[in-house]
Parts: C-alpha cells; structure tokens; sequence
C-alpha cells in the first residue's frame, strides 16, 4: 500500500512566497495554498493538514490572530503551527509560542532549513497521530472506542452544518448477549462481539464512515452525507450480515442464531439543536427495535 503524501497548508499574502514553499515541499507533502488569512480555519476544517505554515504580517487577520482562531477550535486545535516571519523580535517569539505555535522560520527562507524543519515536525505529528490512533481503539474488538466515536461524531456534526448535509447514526444491539454470555462463557462471548464489530464494519464500508463499539454489546455507526433512506439501507445489511454469521444462540427468545436490533436517526445539523439530539433519537429508536421484538430496524421519522 502507497503511504498518503502529509497536507501542509501554506498561508501567506505574497504569491512568489507561496510558490517558493510549495516547490520547496512538493517532494515530501501535498501543499494547500491560500492568500486569504480570513480563509485559513474554513481550508483547515475542509482539508485537515497534519501542519499549517502561517505568515505573520497579513492585510486583514494577521498571523497571531489566525493562530488564535485556529487553536479556539476543537477541530484544529491539534494542528500544528508554524510562523512564517521577517519579525526577529523575541517578544514576537514568544507571543507566538504562547499562542500555541510550535516553531518560527524565518524570512528570506533557506531551502535545506525549511525543508528539514517540515519533514521533523511532520514526523513528529505522524508519531503523535499513532499514538492518538492507538488510544482510540476498542481492545476486544479492534474497532474505534466510545471517545473516537464522541470525537467524530462532533466533528461530522459541524462538517454537516456547514455543508448544510444530512448525518445518520445508527445504534446497534446484540440481541439478549447476557444470556449468551451466561450459557456459553465469557471467552465465547468475546468472539461473538469481534465477530459482530467486523460485520458491523464490513457493511459501513465507506472511508467517511465510523463504527465503534459505544459499551459492552451495544456498537455505533456515524454514516456522513447519508439520508434516512441510504441508512436504512446500511441497517438492513448489517442485520442481514450478523444473522449470516450463523452464531448459534440456544438462549435466545429472538432467532437460534445471534441477531442485533437497530435504531437510527437522520437529521440535518443545524444551530437549533445538538449533537446530542441525534444520538438521543438513535437510541430511541433502539428502544423501540428491541420492545418490539428484536432483530428489527426502527428508524426515526426526524427530517433529513
């Protein structure tokens, strides 16, 4: 497998300053380029970099107070920063570094330092972001865990708002697991979950989905840009999928083999209401799956 090239995003309201950087790292990175300060935190919400190169003195926001937005917002805050400037002042310096900046490189640029100091501090961000990786994943079923799921849920909550798009949320139960704990043991019972989890994301297969498992047998499935009738669709293959296991379940009242119930919601973010809303109704919605007999779909009627 090909390794995906690092995005750095280039700030700076001279265009030979832009050209210049992108020439330097088009070896090592993919360059997302802008003049405009006032569209730095839009690019960096869009285009997620793993490091921003941000000049200083700008027209408009200058540097300081572009930082300032950036680390403001929980979804740009962990990227890293670093200051383009002519400015030698140490108080600049420490301005900068107070704000959350990680280094300076100074103008005019010398090609070998730039390029050195980049690579560094993106392989700096590759190891923070293993390990970041490493502490969101569940170590029973090697799928993302409840905090991934709190993240990017948060996360496609404000993309979808901003992009005025449809987001769907699918809660998922395995029907009656105590039982199939109690009868077949605790070893049994854990193959069952990884099972499941594989299933589960064997069905929301595309790159933008997430699946976690959101605690003991119960798992989430965030599906972007999905409208009510496409994530129904995804609940009935999961549901067909986890019967075609075929896991036997003698201590069932459902089916002999293992089912899940599923409950979903459709909404289109919005400023009126939370993120908290959609997983309510989710798990409203699973309720209602299981009260009803289990190994069903029950999907909101929420707008979307």
């Amino acid at each position: 497998m090909v390794n995906k090239k690092p995005t750095v995003l280039i700030v700076d309201d001279v265009s030979v300053n832009l050209a210049l950087m992108s020439a330097i790292l088009e070896n090592d990175c993919r360059t997302v380029c802008t003049e405009d300060s006032a569209q730095v935190l839009s690019l960096a919400l869009e285009h997620q970099p793993d490091l921003i190169l941000l000049d200083i003195m700008m027209p408009g926001m200058n540097g300081f107070d572009v930082c300032e937005l950036l680390k403001a917002n929980p979804n740009t805050r962990d990227i890293p920063v670093i200051f383009l400037t002519s400015l030698t002042e140490e108080e600049d310096e420490e301005r900068g570094l107070g704000l959350g900046a990680i280094d300076y490189i100074t103008k005019p640029f010398s090609v070998p330092v730039v390029r050195a100091r980049v690579r560094n501090h993106l392989e700096m961000q590759r190891q923070r972001d293993l390990l970041q990786r490493l502490s969101s994943i569940d170590g029973l079923t090697a799928i993302s865990n409840r905090r991934a799921f709190d993240r990017a849920l948060e996360r496609e909550w404000l993309r979808a708002q901003r992009h005025e798009s449809p987001l769907s949320l699918l809660m998922i139960d395995v029907d009656l697991f105590k039982q199939f704990n109690d009868g077949y043991g605790h070893i049994a019972g854990d193959d069952c979950l990884k099972a499941v989890a594989r299933t589960v994301a064997d069905q929301a297969g595309r790159a933008a989905d997430l699946v976690a498992r959101y605690g003991g047998e119960e798992f989430a499935c965030i599906l972007p840009d999905t409208c009510r009738g496409g994530a129904i669709r995804v609940a009935d293959k999961i549901r067909r999928a986890v019967l075609d296991l075929q896991i036997p379940h003698a201590f069932s009242t459902v089916a002999p083999q293992v089912t899940v119930s599923i409950g979903g919601a459709t909404m289109r973010p919005s400023t009126r209401v939370d993120v908290g809303e959609l997983v309510r109704a989710a798990d409203a919605q699973l309720y209602e799956s299981k009260n009803a007999g289990r190994n069903r779909i029950s999907f909101s009627s929420c707008a979307g």
